[in-house]
């Protein structure tokens, strides 16, 4: 009996650890991920570190949802900078990564 409760409580961490629990913001639906070349016409409006849990339980999270925990960050950071565009230059690392913040549009 401690066998399944053990692998029920494995399952429901693994489960857990693909979650997103961020949501866009409506300003932050109008910002976009964009590469350096994309912005080379933008201004740059600042910068934005952004960071969400990486491990769950102490198990590693799947790295798409991380991925898209930041991203989703850093869009609703943009949009409170009066940016439009992000850009990611820094890797993700523990869970957080720099983004750089830019208006594309005039």
């Amino acid at each position: 009996m401690k066998l399944l409760h053990k692998l029920t409580l494995l399952l429901l961490v693994t489960l857990l650890s693909a979650c997103s629990w961020v949501t866009l913001s409506p300003a932050g639906e109008q910002v976009r991920l964009a590469t350096q070349e994309e912005v080379i016409q933008c201004k740059r409006v600042g910068k934005t570190t952004v960071s969400t849990l990486s491990k769950l339980a102490g198990l590693n999270r799947y790295q798409k949802s991380i991925e898209d925990e930041l991203d989703k960050l850093a869009r609703n950071s943009a949009a409170d900078l009066d940016g439009d565009t992000i850009v990611p230059i820094s890797a993700i690392e523990d869970g957080r990564q720099v983004f750089a913040v830019y208006r594309c549009k005039p």
